[in-house]
């Protein structure tokens, strides 16, 4: 069955707006549409201020497209922008712009308030942390394909994914075998598209909940960081878990980390998001390797048109305001999304592809600056304030 604009936007406006009178369609909330082979893609206008209050807004206006006979699946995101949609969108408040963190002086030797850097992971000599401000932005597809595109750039890496709660590189990965031990004690890494990987995800069956406290989680943080045969690798990526709480904030001190990589998409409510994520590495004096846009634009598989379904260009003129590089950006294509779900990650089996090309174009940038790095000598000092 065909599904049809005039479909969604009539279910669409059987969602009432944050005033419960007039309906989101009227109100001049919903972004453009589009509509291939079933799936339903578009963005809800909010004021960025209620964008945590009005999450059951997009939650429903998600059921009901999806309960649309002929829908496959919906994609709904929340933005701050104002789009050309339906209507004219309301205005959201204007952020104020985040302060510059202080340039830390780095003596000589160690100083009042400062600890030298946390004891390396044996046989790795790089780490670095994909982060993300909150979830949802893609920070785990990204933090895979970055990972080969290393590889397929001659480096020796592996991945951990450190969302205790919410693993997913079991399913990205294709990976459904266990980890085993050498020595009742150290974990042998599982081997996926060339990339050794650790993941809790790998250790518990995928619907237990991990109802676990703050300490219980560093303990098994520090374990999958130090009692996994990581050696040797040149790289490991730490998929970080979402947001900017306190476990992302202990990883960010006891993880002698080379750099972080921030996942945004292209809208004012990510990007807020973002803003807190480098503040947080900041803090703790890790330097910010980038910048990358994910879902940068849609390209229809069936006309080739491009859409800027959750704007575009965003994340690239934030980090040209914060002085941060820009990495690249990540269009939105079935193809990534397809090849994720079915653990076949797109830079392993379409090398050539154009996604593929783009995640390459990042991994030289971050290799690059890791070397650079190098080449200059010493590393970040963390500092607790």
């Amino acid at each position: 069955m065909t599904v049809t604009r005039e479909a969604v936007i009539e279910k669409l406006s059987t969602i009432k707006g944050p005033d419960f009178k007039d309906d989101i369609v009227s109100l001049g909330m919903v972004s453009e549409i589009f509509i291939a082979d079933g799936k339903v893609f578009f963005s809800i206008t909010v004021p960025a201020e209620r964008a945590e209050e009005l999450e059951p807004l997009r939650e429903a206006a998600e059921r009901a497209v999806k309960s649309i006979p002929g829908v496959t699946n919906a994609l709904v995101a929340l933005t701050a922008e104002r789009q050309g949609g339906m209507g004219e969108a309301p205005r959201s408040r204007p952020q104020p712009a985040p302060r510059p963190a202080p340039q830390s002086s780095r003596p000589a030797g160690p100083a009042a308030g400062t600890i030298p850097p946390k004891a390396e992971i044996h046989g790795v000599r790089w780490i670095i942390a994909v982060a993300s401000g909150k979830g949802g932005v893609g920070k785990s597809t990204t933090a895979v394909n970055l990972a080969i595109a290393l590889r397929a750039l001659g480096q020796k890496v592996g991945i951990l994914d450190a969302d205790i709660y919410g693993p997913s590189m079991q399913k990205l990965l294709g990976v459904k075998e266990k980890p085993v031990t050498t020595d009742g004690r150290t974990m042998q890494p599982i081997e996926a598209w060339g990339v050794k990987a650790m993941s809790m995800g790998f250790l518990v069956e995928e619907d237990t909940p991990m109802v676990w406290r703050g300490p219980m989680v560093m303990s098994a943080l520090r374990q999958m960081l130090r009692d996994v045969e990581w050696a040797p690798l040149d790289v490991l990526v730490v998929d970080m878990p979402p947001g900017t709480g306190d476990a992302q904030l202990t990883m960010a001190q006891q993880v002698p980390l080379a750099g972080a990589v921030i996942v945004s998409t292209p809208q004012d409510l990510a990007l807020i998001d973002a803003r807190k994520g480098i503040n947080m590495f900041r803090k703790v004096e890790v330097p910010i390797l980038g910048v990358v846009e994910n879902m940068s634009y849609f390209i229809a598989p069936d006309t080739g048109k491009r859409y800027d379904i959750f704007g575009h260009g965003g994340a690239k003129a934030e980090a040209e305001r914060i002085g941060v590089p820009f990495l690249g950006g990540v269009p939105l294509t079935m193809d990534v999304r397809e090849k994720s779900d079915a653990g076949t990650p797109v830079v392993a089996v379409d090398p050539d592809g154009a996604q593929a090309r783009v995640y390459r174009e990042i991994a030289e940038k971050v290799l690059a600056q890791l070397k650079a790095q190098a080449g200059a000598g010493g590393g970040p000092r963390i500092v607790f304030e």
